[in-house]
């Protein structure tokens, strides 16, 4: 199989100051493309440590692929490292300079002289497009080695690796029998209590069954080569009937985006009233386009179900909207939530029975809860439904 490693550098990805979250995206890129990542590491702004670790990884991955370090300052040092280790000078490349000057007069603005050196890259490498940014990126062969040294601007890295580094990659490396992920999100169920029903379960050779709780929801996930997919599906029926209710959406589909999408076919509205939630709701809907007629946050009040139920339907009513969701405010650990729909509406208290989750966490179950309900309903299930550590201690129907 072939090795694919991935390099991070900079002092502050080092540090723990800013969270690598290219090197997560990547792993899942490379995944889903039939390429795995084996190994990945990180590493300072420091030019003797990046010319030892490139010589190292050089003998050991197929494919390297380095993150950062091809910005303007002193502190970007990738493209010096990368010709250090191959034993080469850097070489301008006058087109791409070019480039960046253009860019830079497009915007009224005159280049820093500091941004000539990212035209620079080691003699005998590959350039790389860059059509979002200043950094060009480049290939070059180190030992035994195929490197990619990539912009750390998340903007500019996921396109140069989508347009220029997997279609590469792809093209070189024909996997016979690449991994296959199929992937359940599920919400009101714990870790433990699906893995006790789950586990038991007979697996084909080579194929593994993964648990990834991220709170609110628990993502099941079953890895295994494509050439069993036949006995993966049969197993993942099992894992769909055990999940039962709880599942909330199969492959990388989001809950809101799920929403959007079954909201726009049916050509219907929602409107949104928020207190505890304080326009997460709304901020995760408006995100994904979803059809908002109104929304609104208000500030924590005491209200009875039936109140909320009613402010549900007149929310409705005001804004024109199909559907309305309303999310109270917390009193003594009980907070209620409201759904309004041309068939009825709904209301549900529930109660938080562990106090050691933060604000954050409770925010982000309880819009959860609100998703869910809306989910239930177009699925033609109840609507009411716990999540573990919360539980329903009333429902009314409007």
């Amino acid at each position: 199989m072939i090795r694919v490693e991935m390099l991070a550098t900079g002092d502050e990805v080092l540090h723990g100051q800013i969270v690598d979250t290219n090197a997560a995206w990547l792993a899942n890129s490379l995944f889903e493309n039939g390429l795995p990542m084996t190994r990945r590491a990180t590493v300072g702004d420091n030019i003797d440590e990046l010319v030892r670790i490139l010589t190292e990884r050089s003998k050991v991955a197929d494919v390297l692929i380095v993150n950062g370090g091809l910005g303007p300052t002193s502190d970007d040092l990738s493209s010096l490292a990368a010709a250090k280790a191959a034993g080469v000078e850097l070489v301008m490349q006058h087109e791409w300079l070019a480039r960046m000057t253009a860019f830079f007069a497009a915007r009224g603005r005159k280049m820093a002289e500091s941004n000539r050196k990212q035209a620079e890259i080691p003699a005998g490498a590959e350039m790389l497009d860059n059509p979002v940014g200043t950094a060009c990126g480049f290939a070059m062969t180190l030992n035994r080695c195929w490197i990619f040294f990539t912009p750390g601007v998340p903007s500019e890295f996921k396109v140069m690796v989508e347009e220029q580094i997997i279609p590469r990659l792809k093209a070189r490396y024909t996997q016979k029998d690449p991994l296959l992920c199929l992937r359940m999100t599920t919400f009101g169920r714990g870790e433990s209590d699906l893995a006790a029903e789950i586990e038991p379960l007979p697996m084909p050779e080579g194929v593994v069954m993964g648990y990834r709780a991220s709170m609110p929801v628990i993502e099941l996930k079953l890895f295994g080569p494509s050439s069993k997919l036949a006995e993966m599906q049969q197993v993942w029926r099992q894992v769909r009937e055990i999940a039962g209710e709880s599942v909330i959406f199969e492959g990388s589909e989001g809950l809101p985006e799920q929403l959007a999408r079954r909201l726009q076919e049916r050509g219907a509205s929602l409107a949104i009233s928020e207190q505890f939630t304080a326009g997460l709701l709304q901020w995760q809907l408006a995100s994904v386009a979803a059809p908002l007629k109104a929304g609104e946050v208000l500030p924590s009040q005491h209200e009875m179900l039936a109140a909320l139920i009613q402010r549900a339907q007149q929310l409705a009513a005001s804004s024109q909207a199909t559907l309305s969701l309303v999310v109270g405010g917390m009193e003594d650990q009980h907070i209620g939530l409201a759904l309004y729909t041309p068939q009825g509406s709904w209301g549900v208290k529930v109660k938080f029975n562990n106090t050691r989750h933060g604000l954050k966490a409770r925010q982000d179950v309880v819009a959860m809860m609100a998703l869910d309900m809306l989910r239930r309903w177009l699925n033609g299930m109840a609507v009411a439904s716990g999540h573990g550590w919360i539980d329903v201690v009333e429902t009314l129907r409007g």
